[in-house]
């Protein structure tokens, strides 16, 4: 009997263990989403960081520049900041890096904003380093973002212990705190021409994140239509579906439509860019009309220099004729007062 009842319960452990690591179903993710006001924020960096880098070393991590910047995003009553991480700050000082980041959730909870955290990164810079980080190039977008864990490190560490360790200790310290939203486990998987070579990592920040069960759902969001193999696995893996989108309004109904298929919550963690008419005008009442969570590109003109457009440097610096991403000026300035007005309006008509 002793040891049926010991089969027994090991039946049930490897059961427990075998749907903790399955996607959650469709009535989990509405009732997870249906919790929430309807979310809205930026893609967050201080203004003082060019990259994940500067924001989470221990040198230059700027908490003053932080709390003062996640209040002009209070102020326009945005909720939710997505951040990128950065594994090779967690790999020199784990146990720093992450009282950083519990750092930063206190300051977002001070303003009333909840973090979505990304861990991987295909876009721009292959090549990490840590350091002292390089001065911006003078009117060029973004020109210090660093991949993360790079390239080609992204394939031959797609199977590392290292990366491993990394997802899951930080996944694991702030698996139940409510301040976290969601796991965003890799942004535009493919990009910088990798395309299906990233992949396997991919399929295994999925694994690894899954292991650990957090409370909070998993996604990785779709960003290129072309990308068939990639777009189908973070589809068919996310709790909730997440997507980019730079185009304009009519094309992003068209997604939109298309997305809806999934039958799942559905939050754009990328969009907003004024010189290809994808605006705060056009493109945020219909994400509120939809209910489609709203996380645009940029909140303060800093040293990532996003007010420039991607293909469209200028050499001199100047500021451009329309700025590209971003809502406000270092000193909390807006841009444009009928943005921010639009924002308030749309955050206090459709919040509970």
């Amino acid at each position: 009997m002793k040891r049926l009842a010991f089969i027994l319960i090991l039946l049930v452990t490897l059961l427990n263990n075998l749907n903790a690591q399955e996607r959650w179903n469709k009535e989990k993710a509405d009732a997870w989403y249906a919790k929430h006001d309807w979310i809205t924020g930026a893609n967050f960096i201080p203004s003082t960081a060019i990259n994940q880098l500067e924001m989470w070393q221990e040198n230059s991590f700027d908490p003053e520049t932080i709390d003062r910047e996640l209040g002009y995003a209070e102020g326009i009553g945005f909720n939710t900041m997505r951040v990128y991480l950065h594994s090779l700050a967690y790999k020199a000082d784990p146990k720093g890096f992450k009282n950083r980041v519990d750092t930063y959730l206190k300051l977002a909870a001070k303003h009333k904003i909840k973090t979505i955290f990304v861990i991987f990164d295909d876009v721009w810079d292959a090549k990490p380093e840590m350091g002292k980080q390089r001065a911006p190039k003078p009117g060029v977008h973004n020109s210090g973002w660093m991949q993360d864990p790079g390239y080609p490190a992204s394939n031959e560490m797609a199977t590392s212990t290292e990366l491993k360790k990394y997802v899951q200790d930080i996944i694991r310290t702030f698996k139940d705190d409510d301040r976290v939203l969601f796991w965003d486990l890799y942004n535009e998987p493919g990009n910088s021409g990798k395309k299906t070579e990233s992949l396997p990592l991919l399929k295994n920040v999925f694994a690894w994140a899954r292991e650990i069960n957090p409370s909070q759902p998993l996604s990785a969001g779709l960003w290129d239509w072309s990308f068939t193999e990639l777009n189908a696995y973070q589809a068919q893996h996310s709790d909730i579906i997440t997507y980019h989108d730079y185009e304009d309004p009519e094309w992003h109904r068209r997604v939109i439509q298309l997305l809806k298929s999934h039958d799942r919550p559905m939050i754009c963690t990328e969009y907003m860019a004024r010189t290809r008419n994808n605006r705060f005008s056009n493109t945020l009442p219909m994400l509120a009309e939809y209910n489609i969570g709203a996380i645009n590109w940029g909140l303060v003109n800093g040293k990532t220099n996003t007010i420039y457009a991607w293909d469209t440097p200028i050499e001199s610096g100047e500021e451009p004729l329309e700025w590209f991403h971003d809502i406000f000026r270092k000193d909390g300035t807006p841009y444009r007062n009928d943005e921010v007005n639009l924002i308030k309006k749309l955050n206090l008509e459709y919040s509970k």
